[in-house]
């Protein structure tokens, strides 16, 4: 199958989109305007009969001072990932990115390596021996994916170091997920641990109510999100991000990102923002205070937007990313821990990927990078 590759227009590229079950919300074309400090490109692959067979949103970073830049696929790009002869889809890809200045070429192949099922993850925290996911038996294996590593090392790809801990400017390797097809939400709710049931009943008693957002209530989501920061150590995204996201996103399908409060008697307590491409929906950015912690705020909105999720026709819920350790003094424990609670699946991605077009500029990168 011979394949052509060439700069598509944002129409294109969002109707292609539109025709899949679900893409990464990073690959639609609004993306490009939430990254705006980013140069960015839609691709097109096209096969013999000039029909769009796959897609990618290219953002483009240009290094201080000259004219050379580090292109970045997140989570994409939208490809057979399977096909015998992917060395036909990304050689072009190269090319066409060297042709426009890419020193270096960074991707995310959306592809699932392997899934642990709560109750293996559960068993596997009480067991002594296990420090990491990747101790664990996984539930389900993908053998197709590894043949996709195995190409992508013989062609020159990289397996980029992202230390298991998927967080960082890279994408997340260790995703947690709450699989909704062909499942009644009866099934749903009886798979959540006891707490998680215990916590959704105490928060219903107490009276929480979750209600949606819009544009004008993302000054108070801002102000729960710092107020997370500060707790849990991290650099707070300024306002003007999520607005642009919002006004980007929404533009494109009015659907595209909601936001989420939990109140207790009229006070918001925590919020959540969750982004929607297909039967695809991600719960993104979750913030509380550090009151009214004790009427279980977050179970309660988590319950609500996996339901609205459900009643979208949501194949799955992604709790986006979790960390690989089990280590229960890891600071990052308590998140799977909560995310466990949901009765889904860990899934583990082939993470991210890179090609240096320049061997001398990348090493230049690298170093600039790991001392900022």
């Amino acid at each position: 199958m011979s394949l052509t590759l060439r700069t598509i227009s944002r129409e294109q590229h969002l109707a292609y989109i539109q025709s899949l079950p679900s893409a990464s919300h990073m690959q639609v074309p609004a993306w490009a305007d939430v990254k705006a400090e980013w140069r960015s490109e839609s691709l097109g692959w096209f096969d013999k009969s000039g029909e769009l067979v796959g897609v990618g949103l290219v953002l483009y970073r240009q290094l201080p001072k000259i004219k050379r830049y580090l292109a970045y696929l997140p989570e994409g790009p939208v490809i057979n990932w399977f096909a015998p002869n992917l060395t036909d889809w990304l050689e072009p890809m190269l090319a066409h990115l060297k042709h426009q200045g890419a020193f270096s070429v960074k991707m995310g192949p959306p592809v699932i390596i392997r899934r642990w099922e709560a109750s293996s993850i559960k068993a596997g925290i009480q067991n002594p021996d296990v420090k990491r996911l990747r101790d664990i038996e996984a539930d389900f294996i993908e053998p197709r994916a590894f043949e996709v590593a195995d190409k992508l090392r013989r062609m020159g790809w990289q397996q980029g170091e992202d230390g298991g801990a998927g967080f960082g400017d890279v994408q997340p390797r260790y995703v947690y997920q709450v699989p909704l097809a062909n499942r009644s939400l009866e099934e749903v709710h009886k798979n959540f641990n006891q707490l998680w049931r215990r916590n959704i009943k105490k928060a219903e008693k107490a009276g929480v109510e979750v209600v949606q957002g819009g544009y004008q209530d993302l000054a108070e989501w801002q102000r729960l999100y710092e107020i997370t920061a500060v707790r849990d150590h991290f650099r707070p995204r300024p306002l003007s991000y999520f607005q642009r996201m919002w006004t980007a996103l929404n533009t494109e399908d009015p659907n595209r990102m909601r936001l989420y409060f939990a109140r207790h008697n009229g006070v918001n307590l925590s919020a959540a923002t969750m982004l929607i491409v297909g039967g695809h929906v991600w719960y993104s950015y979750g913030a509380s205070d550090n009151i009214g912690r004790e009427v279980r705020p977050s179970n309660a909105m988590q319950w609500r937007m996996l339901r609205d999720a459900y009643a979208l026709g949501a194949t799955v819920y992604d709790l986006r990313g979790i960390s690989d350790s089990l280590d229960e003094t890891d600071h990052l424990f308590g998140l799977i821990q909560f995310k466990v609670g949901t009765g889904g699946q860990a899934a583990e991605y082939l993470g991210e990927w890179d090609f240096p077009l320049n061997k001398l500029l990348h090493k230049a990168l690298d170093i600039y990078m790991s001392r900022r």
